[in-house]
C-alpha cells in the first residue's frame, strides 16, 4: 500500500472520529449549552444542512480544474471553521452562521471524497478502495460517538466544548495529512469544454436516482431506528446505541470480506443484492410488532445483521461503479453530482421517520419499498451503463 493511501486512510479515520465526537450531539449541543429552543434549534441546522446542497455542482467543478485533494483540504478547513463558529456562538444568529458552514463543509467533502480515493488509488478497480475508505470511516464514527458518549458521562455539560475542541483539532489533523501526504495530481479535466454534462447522461442519473433509494434505507436506519425502538417499542434505552454499536462493528471490520465473498458478482448484482436485502431488512424488522416482548430485544439485534449485509455488499460498488461510469474529461462534476444520491435521502428521511406517529408499519413498507424499485431499476439500468463499468472486479 502506498505512503498516500495509507495517509488518505488515516486521515478518513480521524476525520471521521471527529465528526462522531460532534454531529449526534448538535442538536443537544445548541439546546443545552447555548439555550435555544429544540424547534429554533433544529430550524437552524436545518438550514445549514439546505445550504450545503448547493456545493455539488461548485465542488465537480473545483475537482476537474485543481483536483480532488483541493476540494478535500478546502471542505476540511470549512468543518474546522463551522465547529469553531459553534464554540463561539451564543444566539440563534451564530448557530445559523455555525451551521451553514459545517454544512457547506460537508457537503463538499462528500462531492470531493469519491474522487479523492480514486485519485489517490490509481489506475485500478476502485471497488476494494472504496471498501477500505468505508471500513475506517465506520470505524473513526463509531468510536467518536463512544468517546463523546465518555466525555459526556464524565464531565456532563461541560463535555460538550471539550468534543467540540476536539472535533476542530481532528479536522485540521486530517486536512495536515492530506496536505503534506497526498500529491496535488492531475486536474480531471483536459483543457477542453465537455459537450455533454451530468444532466443530459440519462443512464447516469438514473444511477443517481437508484442510488438515492438506497440511500434512503441508510439515513432512515441512523435516525428511524431511535423513535421505532424508544417510541414505538418502548425498548430499553440502550437498545438503539448497541444496534448502532453492532452496525459500527460488523461495517468496520466486514468491507473487504464482502468484498472478496461477491467477486464474482458484476457491480449491477452486487447492487441489486444490497438492495434485496435492505428491503428484507424493513420486512424482519417491521415483524418485530409481533413478535413477543421477551424476544424482541435479540430479533432487532439480528435484523441489524442483514442491515449490515447490505451495506456492505451495496456501499463500495455504488462508489465504484459511479466513478467508473463517469467520463474522464467530467469525473469530478459527475462524482460531484452523484453525492446528490444521498443529500436528497438526508432530506427525505426526517419526513418519512415522522410518519410512525401515523403507523408503527408505514415508514417500513415505504423504505421496503424503495428498496425493491431500486433492486428492480438496477437490472434495466445495467445494460444501458458502459459494460467495463458494470463488470466484476477484474483484480
Amino acid at each position: 500500500m502506498t505512503r498516500s493511501r495509507v495517509a488518505m486512510l488515516l486521515a478518513m479515520g480521524i476525520d471521521n472520529f471527529g465528526s462522531g465526537l460532534f454531529l449526534p450531539l448538535a442538536l443537544l449541543y445548541v439546546t443545552r449549552v447555548i439555550g435555544i429552543p429544540l424547534v429554533e434549534a433544529g430550524a437552524a441546522v436545518t438550514l445549514g444542512t439546505t445550504a450545503g446542497l448547493l456545493m455539488p455542482p461548485l465542488a465537480g467543478r473545483l475537482v476537474d480544474r485543481a483536483g480532488p485533494r483541493a476540494g478535500v483540504l478546502a471542505s476540511q478547513l470549512l468543518q474546522a471553521a463551522g465547529i469553531s463558529a459553534y464554540l463561539f456562538a451564543h444566539d440563534i444568529g451564530g448557530v445559523v452562521v455555525a451551521a451553514i458552514l459545517l454544512g457547506a463543509g460537508q457537503q463538499l467533502f462528500f462531492s470531493c471524497l469519491f474522487a479523492l480515493v480514486a485519485a489517490v488509488a490509481g489506475d485500478v478497480p476502485k471497488d476494494r478502495p472504496f471498501a477500505e475508505v468505508g471500513m475506517v470511516r465506520a470505524g473513526g464514527f463509531g468510536l467518536g460517538g463512544l468517546t463523546s458518549s465518555a466525555l459526556l458521562t464524565w464531565f456532563g455539560d461541560s463535555g460538550y466544548p471539550i468534543a467540540l475542541f476536539v472535533d476542530v483539532l481532528t479536522f485540521l489533523a486530517a486536512a495536515g495529512l492530506v496536505a503534506v501526504f497526498i500529491p496535488p495530481g492531475r486536474r480531471f479535466a483536459p483543457a477542453v469544454r465537455v459537450r455533454s454534462g451530468v444532466w443530459r447522461n440519462r443512464p447516469y442519473l438514473t444511477l443517481i436516482l437508484l442510488s438515492g433509494l438506497f440511500g434512503l434505507s441508510l439515513d432512515f436506519f441512523l435516525i428511524g431506528t431511535p423513535v421505532f425502538v424508544l417510541d414505538r417499542l418502548h425498548a430499553p434505552t440502550w437498545l438503539p446505541g448497541a444496534i448502532l454499536f453492532l452496525l459500527t462493528v460488523l461495517t468496520s471490520a466486514g468491507g473487504t470480506v464482502a468484498l472478496r465473498l461477491t467477486r464474482g458478482l458484476s457491480r449491477i448484482s452486487a447492487m441489486r443484492a444490497g438492495s434485496a436485502l435492505f428491503a428484507a431488512w424493513c420486512l424482519t424488522s417491521v415483524g418485530v410488532l409481533l413478535v413477543p416482548r421477551s424476544w424482541q430485544v435479540p430479533y432487532l439485534l439480528a435484523a441489524t445483521l442483514v442491515f449490515a449485509a447490505g451495506d456492505l455488499v451495496f456501499g463500495p460498488r455504488s462508489g465504484a461503479l459511479a466513478e467508473a461510469a463517469a467520463p474522464p474529461e467530467a469525473k469530478g462534476r459527475y462524482l460531484a453530482a452523484f453525492q446528490y444520491a444521498f443529500t436528497v435521502a438526508q432530506v427525505l428521511a426526517p419526513a418519512i421517520v415522522s410518519l410512525f406517529s401515523v403507523a408503527a408499519w408505514l415508514p417500513w413498507v415505504l423504505v421496503g419499498g424503495c428498496a425493491c424499485l431500486a433492486a428492480l431499476g438496477l437490472g434495466r439500468l445495467g445494460p444501458r451503463l458502459p459494460a467495463a463499468a458494470v463488470a466484476p472486479i477484474q483484480s
